[in-house]
């Protein structure tokens, strides 16, 4: 997980996204602030959509009975998250653990060089970005933003 700087309506604005170890976007976020809110918001997001796309989450019916991932094992909950040493993010992981919407055994690692593979793909979404001068308003952004990612 990684966020970076884009500028939407001439203010900068933090793209948060996910990416798996073979470098697949996940998911993505765009937040005004980058504190520990933000991030918590992104780690739910980012957890939902990946437990939805696994290939053996359970039927409706089940997911009824069962309505947090962390209550499921079955569901995909990654077994590290790389992140940056930002101060929100141990916050927002702590928060979650407490909820019980994350694993307890989930770890997360604060080493700036393990985020190399979203270092490098923030290249071609600046490339995206940078001729336009930013989006103009939020709603560009996220149409945009999908089909590039």
């Amino acid at each position: 997980m990684d966020e970076t700087s884009i500028k939407i309506k001439a203010t900068w604005t933090y793209l948060y996204r996910a990416v798996d170890s073979d470098g697949n976007t996940l998911e993505f976020l765009l937040r005004p602030t980058r504190d520990a809110e933000a991030a918590k918001r992104f780690f739910v997001k980012a957890l939902h959509s990946t437990a939805c796309s696994a290939p053996h989450v359970p039927a409706v019916e089940e997911q009824v009975a069962q309505p947090t991932a962390a209550a499921n094992p079955a569901t995909s909950v990654p077994r590290v998250i790389n992140v940056e040493k930002n101060a929100a993010y141990p916050k927002a992981m702590a928060e979650l653990k407490a909820a019980g919407q994350l694993a307890e055994s989930g770890e997360l690692r604060q080493v700036k060089y393990l985020n190399n593979i979203v270092e490098q793909d923030h290249r071609f979404i600046k490339r995206l970005v940078k001729p336009a001068m930013g989006f103009f308003s939020f709603e560009t952004a996220g149409r945009t933003l999908p089909s590039r990612i």
